[in-house]
């Protein structure tokens, strides 16, 4: 049994998605944490697909660009925590009788089998024991992971190539929810949309661990092509439109509203909200969806005194700050919506956001924060 729920020290956080990837590293600066490192850089399509490492000469050389190129301080460590995108993993809690540890890696394997859809001799697995909320259990609640053994052999050969080692791996939505949930802890359970440039990951977190995770093709780059359709123009100049006039719903611009000149075309607000309606309205099916499933699912009746439905919704992501879309969200779901706080575990309230990388970009950087946030943890 691979241990990708575990590491040691001096590490940096690295996250992986079709497009990009993303380095962080934090160092320690009194009794909180400071950003020492940071990057961006871009993946051209076909290295990634779906997750998958396609191109493992390509990438291992984006690897070394990207490590050589951060912005900050020099990486001068060679490890790396790793998460892999949302849907290449399983995650789920079970019930297990109490029992001693050596006794549970014994037993997991077997009971795992009844949860993830791929034979247990073509997954990594790990797993964890989640403390209770409220008084002592008859049971365990554990978190069980696995990642197929293809994957990740896939991205242990580039990052040995690039001449990193990958010293822990973990599911995306593991990170996320460690930047975004204070003290690792949420007493009443919450909903992370991260919303994303190719894809859209739902997590429903409640006590001290994730509950549900999933994934939808659904993202900001949908919006850009619904615009981009919808008024012939390039998708440039489409996520332009976005970015500068975002969600601005009926009765917020005026009835004589002068139209906008773009490329020689005459467009108005309202013309930009209708172009991303349909996107809007799956997104928002979505959500309604999990929510739904969460409410009416049997879950863990110990966590709080009475059955609780998900009643706040955390966005993260690229795109989470696009103007509109938190007042959109919480009108069309009925339940308070608010923009998450990557830092949340990591600079003192109430600071969100550090000099050199704006609240706004951290949102796209969760995820390796949340990876950064673990290694400094364990340091």
């Amino acid at each position: 049994m691979i241990e990708f729920l575990s590491l040691k020290p001096a590490t940096f956080g690295l996250s992986i998605s079709d497009s990009c990837l993303k380095i962080i590293k934090l160092k320690k600066k009194g009794k909180f944490l400071s950003l020492a490192s940071w990057g961006e850089t871009e993946i051209k399509p076909d290295v990634i697909e779906e997750g998958e490492v396609k191109n493992e000469d390509v990438f291992s050389k984006i690897i070394k660009e990207a490590v050589k190129d951060v912005k900050g301080e020099r990486l001068k460590t060679k490890h790396v925590i790793l998460a892999v995108p949302e849907k290449k993993g399983f995650l789920t809690v079970i019930q297990m009788p109490k029992m001693e540890e050596e006794e549970l890696k014994s037993a997991i394997p077997f009971e795992a089998e009844n949860f993830i859809p791929l034979p247990i001799s073509e997954v990594y697995l790990d797993f964890q024991i989640i403390p209770p909320v409220h008084d002592q259990l008859d049971h365990l609640d554990v978190l069980i992971a696995a990642l197929p053994k293809n994957i990740v052999d896939g991205y242990l050969s580039c990052f040995k190539r690039a001449g990193l080692t990958i010293q822990a791996l973990e599911i995306e939505s593991q990170s996320i929810s460690r930047a975004l949930v204070k003290n690792g802890l949420s007493t009443l359970p919450i909903l992370i949309v991260d919303f994303g440039k190719s894809l859209t990951n739902f997590i429903i977190y409640s006590g001290y661990s994730l509950r549900f995770t999933s994934s939808t093709p659904i993202s900001s780059q949908q919006l850009n092509e619904a615009i981009s359709r919808s008024f012939h123009i390039d998708l440039k100049e489409a996520e332009k439109l976005k970015l500068r006039y975002g969600l601005q719903m009926p009765g917020q611009y005026p009835a004589n509203e002068a139209r906008l000149k773009l490329t020689g075309k005459k467009i108005t607000k309202k013309d930009i909200f209708e172009a991303m309606v349909p996107v809007l309205a799956d997104l928002t099916g979505q959500v309604k969806k999990y929510l739904s499933y969460y409410q009416t699912h049997p879950n863990h009746g110990h966590l709080f005194t009475k059955k609780r439905g998900v009643e706040k919704v955390l966005l993260s992501g690229k795109d989470a700050c696009l103007k509109g879309l938190v007042s959109f969200l919480s009108l069309a779901l009925g339940i308070p919506v608010e923009l998450g706080n990557p830092w949340s575990n990591i600079l003192p309230e109430p600071l969100r956001e550090v000099p050199e990388l704006s609240f706004e970009e951290s949102l796209g950087y969760s995820a390796s924060l949340g990876l950064a946030l673990r290694g400094a943890i364990n340091e």
